[in-house]
């Protein structure tokens, strides 16, 4: 079942991707402009709308709606990489933030027990 399932997916994804390039586009509008000529000879303004909407809009659409999602999805993605960079740049900062100050905290400390120790030994020469 499972090779069933990886050739499915395969075949899926050769499919999809050869579907939505504009070359895909562009043969499918010309297989729906072999039967326009036979539409508009009905003079049966039906016909001619089921054929804009069955035929060339079905055939062509599909085609050019998939390339527009895959720009799309390319652009989020980089704006989402992008992103992600400029997060671990600032928490890589913030981290370097975080190391300076608890040097500064430890040597405000050794201050302090500095000035604790010259004012006991200031009180006790009193």
């Amino acid at each position: 079942m499972n090779a069933i399932n990886n050739f499915n997916r395969k075949v899926a994804e050769k499919i999809t991707a050869a579907v939505s390039t504009m070359w895909c586009a562009y043969l499918f509008m010309a297989i729906a402009l072999i039967s326009l000529p036979a539409a508009i000879k009905t003079h049966d303004l039906i016909v001619i709308v089921a054929w804009v909407a069955q035929t060339f809009l079905q055939l062509v659409l599909l085609s050019i709606i998939m390339v527009g999602q895959n720009v799309s999805s390319a652009s989020v993605e980089q704006k989402i990489n992008e992103t992600h960079e400029a997060s671990l740049g600032e928490f890589e900062l913030a981290k370097e933030a975080r190391t300076i100050a608890n040097q500064e905290l430890s040597e405000l400390k050794e201050i302090a027990s500095e000035i604790h120790r010259v004012i006991r030994d200031l009180e006790s020469k009193k």
